[in-house]
């Protein structure tokens, strides 16, 4: 049985970084305004960091509140953005505006109605956290755990 587990987790671990670039995908932000995942964000030397959420997930609201109260240092010292990308689907969609107005959150936040992102990375559960640094997948994290953010920020600062 430890085997299996062994093998699992190489598995896995292969597989979060068998995506090695950001798929060509189109999505809308909150406001309206399309933006291409591989194209739009890829700024030179500047880490992009898509954390996967749900208005029906605590864990990913959790997260993202908490890198929102690190958020303006962070930026100061790391060339960084946060891009949301919400997983709601059409009947949990309706929740996103009123969930954004009431956090207030200083990120792009995009609109993943169809999974097409989520799908194009082969992700199976919220909250999961991509990085990306010109163009390149660096880092992979999936879940959240109080404190976790600061794990996040250590990472980022080594990239």
């Amino acid at each position: 049985m430890k085997n299996f587990y062994v093998a699992f987790l190489l598995v896995l671990s292969c597989s979060l970084y068998a995506q090695k670039q950001m798929p060509n995908v189109v999505l809308k932000s909150n406001d309206n305004k399309s933006y291409n995942v591989k194209n739009d964000f890829n700024e030179k030397d500047k880490l992009y960091v898509f954390t996967f959420w749900a208005t029906w997930c605590a864990p990913c609201l959790n997260e993202l509140d908490a890198i929102k109260e690190n958020y303006s240092e962070w930026t100061k010292e790391l060339n960084m953005e946060v891009v949301a990308v919400s997983i709601d689907d059409t009947r949990t969609q309706k929740r996103v505006k009123p969930l954004l107005n009431g956090k207030n959150w200083p990120y792009t936040v995009l609109l993943d109605t169809n999974q097409d992102l989520k799908r194009a990375l082969a992700i199976a559960n919220v909250p999961y956290t991509v990085v990306v640094k010109n163009q390149k997948i660096v880092y992979v994290h999936n879940g959240y755990s109080q404190g976790a953010e600061k794990e996040l920020f250590n990472k980022l600062k080594q990239l």
